[in-house]
């Protein structure tokens, strides 16, 4: 059985979750709880274009913020 996440003929959206993470979700699927869209949806290969463009810091929010704030006290 294919998964839906292999095919590149239905419409996908993207969505990002508290920690700043990306993925993308079938558009006909509920988004799963955690996760909020960003109002990018399209093809497959469209979303993971955008995700590779917006997505360039891959650290996790809090990972940051924490990096952030022990930067400021050195």
């Amino acid at each position: 059985m294919t998964s839906v996440f292999d095919r590149d003929d239905i419409l996908f959206q993207v969505v990002v979750n508290h920690e700043e993470q990306y993925s993308i979700w079938p558009d006909y699927k509920a988004v799963p709880e955690g996760w909020r869209t960003v109002g990018k949806s399209g093809m497959k290969k469209e979303c993971l274009a955008y995700i590779e463009e917006v997505w360039t810091d891959m650290r996790p929010l809090s990972l940051r913020q924490k990096m952030d704030g022990a930067a400021l006290t050195n």
